[in-house]
């Protein structure tokens, strides 16, 4: 059977073309990207690889990954962003009156640490300056008491006001500086508490953003209506293109505009600030605290994340919660299981902790790796993520009222934001492993199936956390400018829960079917796929392939072979494949290209492998010369180097370096390699979800 004209899949997969739109035909590469020196290694498809040296490396990765599991069971690696969260860190401490000087000297170092030689922070390894980071970076600095005449501060300063000054930075940025005067409340977008009461059906609800966006936005339009402003320390007047003229006003954009129109109902609210009806005020504020400490996790954080955090406890701070109530302690030290403590004395924060995350991927890693099932390891592992898994109903239940809880979330603590992606991925993990209760894993299973299966959107597709969250509306807003603020399906958290529904024995399921449907559809049209969570179209790529095929699309479908030439296009002339977090930018220039990194390198070997090229397919060089990179560039203790972000936040916002991906994936691909199919003690599929066993 073949593809409707409409992209759907008729009850048979074969190898006819499948609709994608009026996109062009796949368009082929112009070339491998070029490392700087290249003249020191080996061109892809020239690699003298023997077997026993992937066996080796493999040897080596798996031992140094089990030496890394907790005494609980489960593994985290050290979640990196950029430096605003340490000075944010600063920040929040200064205005609450609680920093200390070792937290302050310990904190600048690390961010000095990461200046790079122009006087400039960027968000991720070798990227561009960014502004924001840049002024928030400098502020700490000089909370800290460095010199603003010392040549770092110097150039930081002078990067700043080439750049637009603080009138260009970020809104978020600005609030930080309108907390100590150095910039005015009425010059930044008006967050009213009383959106607090718009109901499900009205545009720009609160459940009409992202649960991220959402938990954020909540404590801040407390913040905004209170607009605090605490004794500035210092002045600024040296971050400012014009110190005469610090905040000059610009024009409106047409009233014809989206732009125009917020902009307009902006200076609206201003005015609405300055004459609220006060008992509705008062209202609307109680209700938005009593909506945060609902949501205050065990941990004492906010979604597990620093942003709802901080505001979280500046807007409690300023409704009377003084610092020795049980809410705000526990908020805070929150942030002290979010530290990290280097070797040398350097003190930063993670933004978010990924131990669910990290111990599934690590779970799948060893198995497929070729550690027996019945580990200890990865039994204690399914032991500490079936006591992860979420029973209680959070706010993805607005939109799914009748669904009934089972899931995981992505940190320790975080029951109210469970996942579709973790779920999907524990899934996968926990079938990999022979459990001595094995009824006790397969109703976990069970739950976590039926919950992603109704957290579908009705495109056919999976967001991150909620349903159908794909308004354009919240990202036109003047005060969404710090990153993506909905969360709409993404090709690779749907490729995820088609796979698990696959290995799940529901391949033939009809929604997994339209999740199928909506990733064909949605194949870009040189053959890749988008990465919304991961550095990028590798990503991507790397997820949907093993779905499909695992779903039973055969590796010779138009689709699949595509993807397959792209990815041999892309890879580098060192062997890996590597892409760069400018490619969310500018994917003309930079999609699949940039230096070869050992998760990106895995992720386009699993495709590559699923796809039924290497070894126990197509003999392929691709294949050789990327398991050949991953062996050549192993270090000792059996890990890789990766100072390369590959996670990703927000595209191109918020990037993220997970430290545990470049040693999970990895084994991933070199055990699928070396032993083929992906680990499963099952090959039969479970049975449907309360059917007898």
């Amino acid at each position: 059977m073949t593809a409707t004209a409409d992209g759907r899949l008729d009850p048979e997969y074969d190898s006819e073309p499948v609709a994608v739109g009026d996109r062009p035909p796949a368009l082929l590469g112009t070339g491998r990207w070029q490392p700087e020196d290249t003249d020191q290694l080996r061109p892809a498809g020239e690699a003298d690889l023997r077997p026993a040296d992937a066996r080796e490396a493999l040897a080596r990765a798996t031992t140094h990954l089990l030496s890394l599991q907790s005494s609980e069971g489960w593994w985290k690696g050290d979640l990196e962003t950029n430096v605003t969260m340490d000075a944010e860190d600063l920040l929040l401490r200064q205005f609450l009156g609680i920093r200390t000087e070792e937290q302050t000297r310990a904190t600048a170092e690390w961010i000095r640490s990461q200046q790079r030689e122009d006087g400039t922070w960027g968000t991720f390894h070798g990227g561009p300056p960014e502004l924001s980071t840049t002024v928030e970076a400098y502020v700490a600095l000089k909370l800290a008491g460095d010199d603003p005449n010392a040549p770092h501060m110097l150039a930081a300063a002078r990067y700043v006001r080439s750049a637009g000054g603080i009138a260009a930075a970020r809104v978020f940025t600005r609030i930080w500086l309108a907390l100590f005067g150095w910039w005015p409340w009425e010059r930044l977008p008006e967050m009213p508490p009383e959106i607090i009461f718009l109901p499900r059906w009205l545009p720009l609800n609160i459940y009409a953003f992202g649960c991220w966006a959402r938990q954020t936005i909540v404590p801040l339009t407390v913040v905004s209506a209170h607009r605090p402003v605490r004794p500035a320390p210092f002045a600024l007047t040296e971050l400012h293109t014009d110190p005469d003229d610090p905040y000059p006003h610009r024009p409106l954009a047409p009233a014809n505009t989206w732009d125009g129109l917020f902009e307009r109902l902006d200076k609206a609210l201003h005015a609405y600030h300055r004459r609220a009806f006060r008992p509705l005020r008062r209202l609307a504020v109680a209700q938005a605290c009593r909506w945060i400490v609902e949501r205050q996790e065990a941990d004492g954080c906010w979604g597990g994340i620093q942003p709802p955090a901080v505001y979280s406890l500046i807007a409690l701070h300023l409704e009377g919660y003084e610092l020795e109530h049980p809410v705000m302690k526990a908020g805070l030290s929150s942030f002290d299981r979010f530290t990290v403590h280097t070797e040398d004395g350097k003190r930063w924060l993670e933004a978010c902790q990924s131990p669910v995350w990290d111990t599934c991927l690590a779970t799948i890693a060893l198995v497929d790796g070729g550690v027996p099932a019945d580990h200890p390891a990865l039994v204690s592992s399914v032991d500490w993520m079936l006591g992860e898994e979420i029973r209680k109903r959070g706010d993805w239940a607005v939109q799914r009222p009748g669904l009934p809880a089972g899931g995981w979330a992505f940190e320790f603590e975080n029951e109210t934001y469970p996942d579709i992606d973790d779920t999907a991925e524990v899934v996968l993990a926990l079938r990999r492993v022979a459990h001595p209760d094995q009824a006790k894993v397969d109703a976990a299973m069970d739950r976590g199936v039926l919950w992603n299966l109704g957290m579908q959107s009705k495109n056919g597709a999976w967001g991150a956390f909620d349903v159908d969250n794909t308004s354009t509306l919240p990202n036109k807003l003047p005060f969404c400018d710090f990153g993506e603020v909905v969360d709409p399906p993404s090709a690779d958290v749907t490729a995820h829960v088609v796979e698990m529904l696959a290995e799940t024995g529901r391949s033939r399921d009809p929604r997994t079917r339209r999740g199928i449907e909506w990733l064909l559809r949605n194949q870009e049209a040189d053959g890749s796929w988008f990465g919304r969570w991961g550095t990028n179209y590798i990503y991507g790529t790397g997820s949907v392939l093993p779905a499909l095929v695992a779903a039973g699309v055969p590796d010779e479908h138009p689709a699949i072979r595509r993807a397959v030439r792209w990815l041999e296009d892309r890879q580098n002339a060192d062997g890996g494949w590597g892409e760069d977090m400018r490619s969310y930018d500018d994917p003309a220039r930079w999609a699949g290209r940039g230096d070869s990194t050992a998760s990106q390198t895995a992720w386009a070997l699993m495709a590559l492998l699923a796809a039924g090229e290497g070894p126990k397919g197509r003999a392929n060089p691709a294949v050789e010369g990327g398991v050949e990179w991953l062996v050549r560039t192993q270090l000792p203790e059996g890990t890789w180097d990766e100072p390369q972000f590959t996670g990703t936040g927000f595209p191109w916002d918020f990037s993220i370096n997970y430290h545990l991906y470049r040693l999970v994936f990895p084994i991933t691909a070199l055990g699928r390699y070396l032993n083929g199919e992906p680990g499963t003690i099952r090959t039969d599929g479970t049975p449907p979800i309360g059917a007898a066993r």
